[in-house]
């Protein structure tokens, strides 16, 4: 009895905690049925929100952007990309270990503590090239709504993020969702690191900013009803949890700028459990990649690729590819041309032929073209030398070209270098695809020739190869390059764009994506 009693008082302590927490209020819907949250300035009458040209438009990132209140899957990200698995299996367990007895506050502070202690400030790009992935796939529609008419009618508009650091959101709300002013807690940096202490939330500074706004301000979050009475709000608006699972997720035609490009390795949210379950899949996942990477390696095609099925690995061949013979054209061999999803790409044609292959690359790690089981040829940037090797290459036998150039993991297709255009009269476009559901097998850290074997560690990676009709290179290469890549684009319904390898490794890894070793 006395056990029972224990937590049973738990419970209820546990639950009051909770429900102080959560917000109060009702959701301003589209439909114009708002209720007012009972605060003593405000009007009980339906808003006239489509009247804001002369307005501010304050907003609570978490509560009104963001259809889930955890955030514990931003810190682990952060902690296993910035810092590493034993660094996110520490966040992990303090996490868990601190959930059912620390105040939301020092969780926060806990969570901050571990994943970003030690960072280097210089270079931090987690903020623009691995989050807003995860921050967009979390947006809900009506939230969204609100925000996208201020941005094109409002005064102005100023996003708050009260308990994820600024640091963590600025790229996802500057880059992807067009915002300008943004206030958010700071942590604490020393000697260009950061310390990992969270500084306390400045009420002054919001009041403050407040004040300088002037003329009608609309609130939209629970959080600014403490500030009615230093700057009084024209409106408040606020939601609770449970209302906001009722939200729709922003659909992606609907980001106000594209996620093209984004990098870390996950491939999936890690909420707790899901990470949990990670770390006791990796043993086996190590276990998993090697033994996929002997049988590719070691074995023929009509063998590793049933064997390899065995593991939960998938190779799917759409239609049957032709029979093409050397010697059918001013070269000895026949050029496919392919989009790039992963470094296996070259692999995968090779498989779907049944016969080898030499991939050309433009910039691969030594270590990844000893352990390749093809043959590869670096290029050099160098337009001249380059056609001058690969139509060596293209003589001996038989050649596969990237013209992305770089890996791209959503559905895009960047812009296609003309180069194979002019190396002989006919080519046959190749369409591929991916799947995986764990990690992803792409990069652009230094650690890339891993690349390979992230994809292998995935429990159930799939691979989709597409042998298209031959094309003939006649006119201009680049209007050939640009033919190809539209055939290669509808073949897998992919957007087409004209971003090239050095604006994808710029803007997530600051470089050009020069691979030295």
């Amino acid at each position: 009895m006395a056990s029972k009693g224990f937590f049973t008082k738990s419970f209820l302590l546990y639950h009051r905690i909770l429900h102080r927490n959560l917000s109060i209020g009702k959701l301003y819907r589209r439909t114009l049925s708002a209720k007012l949250p009972r605060y003593p300035s405000q009007s009980t009458s339906p808003p006239s929100f489509y009247d804001i040209s002369n307005k501010t438009l304050v907003i609570d990132m978490d509560e009104w952007l963001l259809k889930s209140n955890s955030i514990f899957p931003y810190f682990m990200l952060v902690a296993l990309e910035g810092g590493g698995y034993l660094r996110g299996l520490l966040l992990l367990f303090s996490y868990l270990f601190l959930y059912f007895f620390a105040s939301e506050e020092l969780m926060l502070k806990v969570m901050v503590m571990f994943s970003f202690c030690g960072m280097k400030v210089d270079g931090f790009r987690l903020d623009r090239a691995v989050l807003p992935k995860y921050f967009l796939e979390n947006v809900g529609l009506e939230g969204f709504e609100v925000l996208k008419k201020g941005l094109k009618e409002a005064k102005g508009v100023v996003c708050v993020s009260r308990r994820v650091p600024r640091v963590m959101v600025d790229g996802f709300l500057r880059d992807y969702m067009g915002v300008k002013e943004i206030m958010g807690r700071e942590i604490g940096m020393k000697y260009g690191f950061f310390s990992g202490v969270l500084m306390d939330w400045n009420e002054d500074k919001l009041a403050q900013k407040m004040e300088d706004v002037g003329g009608d301000v609309m609130a939209f979050g629970s959080c600014f009803g403490k500030y009615s009475q230093q700057r009084p709000f024209t409106e408040i608006y606020t939601t609770t949890e449970q209302e906001k699972k009722n939200w729709n997720t922003l659909p992606q035609d609907m980001y106000p700028n594209p996620l093209v490009f984004h990098d870390g390795r996950l491939a999936f949210t890690p909420t707790p459990m899901a990470t949990l379950a990670m770390f006791v899949y990796l043993p086996l996942g190590i276990v998993l990649s090697v033994l996929r990477s002997l049988i590719f390696g070691l074995l023929p095609y009509r063998l590793s690729i049933p064997l390899s099925s065995l593991t939960g690995s998938r190779s799917y061949l759409v239609g049957q590819p032709p029979q093409y013979k050397t010697g059918t054209n001013r070269a000895g061999g026949q050029l496919f041309v392919c989009n790039h999803r992963t470094l296996l790409d070259p692999i995968a044609i090779s498989a779907g032929l049944n016969r080898p292959v030499t991939a050309v690359t433009y910039s691969l790690s030594r270590l990844s073209e000893i352990i390749s089981p093809i043959q590869t040829a670096r290029l050099t940037r160098n337009k001249e030398e380059d056609r001058r090797r690969m139509s060596t290459l293209l003589a001996r036998g038989d050649l596969v070209v990237c013209p992305e150039g770089t890996t791209c993991r959503e559905k895009f297709l960047l812009r296609f270098s003309p180069l194979f255009a002019e190396l002989t009269d006919k080519v046959v476009p190749v369409a591929l695809n991916t799947r995986v559901d764990m990690f992803y097998g792409t990069s652009t850290s230094i650690f890339k020739f891993m690349d390979p074997f992230y994809f292998l560690m995935n429990p159930r990676p799939e691979y989709w190869v597409e042998f298209l009709e031959k094309v003939p290179t006649e006119g201009r290469s680049i209007d050939v390059a640009n033919g190809i890549q539209r055939k290669i684009g509808e073949a897998l319904g992919f957007e087409l764009t004209v971003l090239t390898r050095k604006d994808k490794y710029m803007m997530l890894a600051g470089n050009e994506g020069i691979v030295k070793a």
